[in-house]
């Protein structure tokens, strides 16, 4: 496996930047880092997927796997203040800049570790898993995340998955039915979809 954000300890050397944007309606400054997603700007599918998510109807918390440096975890916690969002990667980069943006943001509702896809989670019946997956690590671990998140889900939990189609949208919707035994496609812009599968 090559060196990329999907790894333990990126080796891209360390240049932190700073900056500000929006997530629904609200502001956020966000500290990055070489060897993190998208380290400039909050990706485009990071975007629709927060900008479509929904308060899901099952109790419980949340989780963002690969949370990268916290967009989506970090704006669901905001959106939620009286859920926990748990949030895990396996980059030990991006976790530590998510929690230093955890705290400039004002999001104390979280709780980010380590965590190969969902392999070490702590807990379990969550009411909704959040993922922009990590197309780069390969199907296998895409499709990995997938199969955890089910496991980890509450009874009537959803799956939110944002993903390109010609990054494997198809496959993905696939992998998604055989799982769940259904796949809503919530939006589709410029490429991206975003998927919702229910734990019925």
């Amino acid at each position: 496996m090559g060196d990329h954000y999907y790894s333990k300890d990126p080796h891209a050397e360390s240049a932190p930047m700073t900056w500000k944007t929006e997530l629904r309606g609200m502001p956020f400054v966000f500290r990055t880092d070489a060897g993190v997603f998208s380290k400039g700007e909050v990706d485009f599918g990071s975007r629709l997927l927060v900008d479509t998510f929904e308060e899901p109807p099952a109790a419980g918390p949340l989780l963002d796997i690969g949370c990268g440096y916290g967009p989506v975890g970090l704006t669901a916690a905001r959106l939620l203040p009286g859920r926990t969002v748990h949030m895990v990667d396996v980059n030990s980069r991006a976790l530590s800049l998510a929690r230093e943006n955890a705290r400039a943001n004002g999001a104390g509702n979280t709780e980010i570790y380590e965590s190969d896809g969902g392999a070490d989670v702590r807990g379990s019946g969550f009411a909704a898993v959040l993922t922009n997956p990590p197309i780069r690590a390969g199907k296998d671990t895409v499709f990995r995340i997938y199969e955890d998140a089910h496991g980890l889900l509450a009874p009537e939990g959803e799956l939110w998955v944002v993903i390109q189609k010609k990054q494997g949208a198809p496959s993905t919707e696939a992998k998604l039915r055989e799982l769940f035994g259904n796949a809503e496609t919530v939006s589709k812009k410029k490429g991206y979809h975003i998927f919702r599968s229910v734990k019925h």
